[in-house]
């Protein structure tokens, strides 16, 4: 048998050749001077005023460059790396990160460092030495790549967890004005930037959801309502969201009037967050008054439900007066009670609701439930054998339209119940 030629293993992409580490080499006795260009390059790239006082910057990036290309140095002797490599590069991104320092401004400080050192590698390059260059911008590309990513990931890990915690911050004092258990002190109005107050929403989502995938749903919902709320009203909208609707507060501004709730909002939220959305507006001169107007526009929604009225936009003017004859006052347990009688004959309270609502017209009655004319009057004589309401006269009319707004909402000393607590 004829023995198979013995074949070269092909070198690792990762070992540098001779004469490439012999030139890196004689570029190493350079670093510091490297170092300081490129601080110095940094520096006149950046506009007047945003680096730091005394210089620290200048000096943590000359520090941060100095490691960097001895890093690159030590790899043509090392290319495997160590598992710390990147270790400060990392730290000056987190700590760029919550300094403010845009990420564009970093990525290109590690650029310059780059195109430095390539420069000094170029400069130093002897004739004959054409393909160590060329190897050595292979490694420096890939050098850069692996430093770029660290940095990056770090940087937006970094402010991801820094927004995160300002908007908590936020959203709990938005919170505590929105249900009046904090003061509106000069802090919490400029940590909020609502200072010539603002417009009080409460959102209200018709459909729950499911069971099955419930979090995830909620989220998603919460997530689509507000996006929604920031395009529909065109700026910044504080929010605090519950599984079931929530508030929000679109801020004042000084000279510009209250805002306004813009037509198609509430179409735009029940295409986004797939539900029918229920949305009252309530305007607050100061922050202060938010917790109130939080509470009459929750309370607006509450007897626009009771009312029958179909979701959508709600104002305090659309429901005038169910809304003074819903307030919770020491006559309010016995006007409810008037109709105790029907009060296991939901069939009657919808008849009695939608007749109310349809201004007390029979045939649009029996349209809107499904019924025959006859039915609707057979019931409705039947409403008032029981409960002795006269529908026929105007103080029956009042008395059962009180009646069933007392049982429709619950109002606490004229404030509706709180509702939920979680947030998005």
């Amino acid at each position: 048998m004829t023995a198979r030629p013995r074949t070269t293993r092909p070198p690792s992409r990762y070992e540098v050749s001779p004469n490439a580490r012999a030139l890196v080499a004689r570029c190493e006795p350079r670093i510091d001077e490297l170092a300081r260009r490129i601080s110095r390059d940094r520096g006149e790239q950046v506009p007047e005023g945003a680096q730091s006082p005394g210089g620290f910057e200048d000096a943590e990036i000359a520090a941060t460059a100095r490691y960097g290309l001895r890093l690159f140095a030590r790899g043509t002797h090392d290319p495997a790396g160590r598992a710390d490599d990147y270790r400060p590069f990392r730290e000056r991104a987190a700590q760029r990160a919550e300094e403010g320092v845009p990420l564009r401004r970093l990525l290109r400080s590690h650029a310059l460092g780059v195109r430095v050192l390539w420069q000094a590698l170029h400069d130093s390059a002897r004739p004959g030495e054409e393909a160590a260059l060329t190897e050595l911008a292979g490694l420096l590309l890939r050098a850069q790549e692996g430093i770029m990513g660290a940095v990056a990931e770090t940087y937006l890990d970094e402010r991801a967890a820094l927004d995160a915690e300002r908007y908590e911050r936020r959203r709990s004092v938005l919170r505590g004005l929105l249900d009046g258990t904090r003061a509106a002190d000069d802090e919490a109005v400029r940590a909020l930037g609502v200072e010539h107050g603002g417009l009080v929403l409460c959102l209200r989502v018709e459909s729950p959801a499911s069971v099955a995938g419930r979090a995830l749903t909620e989220r998603r919902r919460r997530r689509r309502l507000r996006t929604a709320l920031e395009g529909g009203l065109g700026g910044e909208v504080l929010t605090v969201l519950t599984d079931d609707g929530g508030h929000a507060v679109v801020p004042g501004r000084e000279g510009q009037g209250m805002p306004e709730v813009p037509e198609g909002l509430t179409e735009l939220l029940r295409r986004d967050c797939g539900a029918e959305v229920r949305l009252a507006a309530v305007p607050a001169a100061t922050a202060a008054d938010f917790a109130e107007a939080a509470g009459t526009a929750a309370e607006v929604i509450r007897v626009a439900r009771a009312c029958g009225r179909p979701p959508g936009l709600h104002r305090l003017d659309d429901v005038l007066l169910e809304f003074h004859l819903s307030r919770d006052t020491e006559s309010s347990a016995p006007i409810a009670a008037l109709l105790d009688p029907i009060a296991d004959r939901p069939e009657l309270l919808a008849t009695l609701g939608t007749y109310l609502e349809s201004q007390r017209d029979r045939r649009g009655t029996a349209r809107q439930l499904g019924l025959h004319p006859n039915t609707v009057d057979n019931r409705l004589a039947r409403i008032t054998e029981l409960t002795g309401l006269d529908l026929s006269a105007p103080r029956g009319t009042a008395l059962a339209l009180a009646a069933l707004l007392l049982r429709g909402t619950r109002t606490v000393n004229g404030r509706p119940a709180a509702s939920g607590s979680a947030d998005a």
